[in-house]
């Protein structure tokens, strides 16, 4: 599979997080992608929005940029919530700044 070094780096950075090496983390990424039905024919593409998401979580607090927890050990479910209410509120701001472009 290719990917650009930047992503394998993320990737290394998120396994190192749980001890995983990237070879088990892909497998666990393929595993979880597989069973929510996601495009398989381009794996690569997904682990790219998997990092974006990864970069993006650190950047608005909810994971942390030191590797001082593990990723099993944060709160998966209210990360989630938390990043759903970000793009719902950016998605707004956006649609009000259209309408008002018009």
């Amino acid at each position: 599979m290719r990917l650009e070094n930047f992503f394998w780096w993320t990737l290394e950075d998120i396994a190192a997080r749980d001890d995983l090496t990237v070879n088990r983390l892909l497998g666990r990424l393929y595993d979880e992608s597989r069973t929510e039905g996601h495009d398989l024919d381009n794996f690569a593409s997904f682990l790219r929005v998997c990092c974006g998401r990864f970069l993006a979580l650190q950047v608005n607090g909810f994971v942390p940029t030191e590797n001082t927890k593990t990723m099993s050990s944060l709160d998966a479910e209210s990360i989630l919530l938390r990043e759903q209410e970000i793009y719902r509120d950016q998605r707004s701001r956006w649609e009000k700044a259209a309408h008002h472009a018009a």
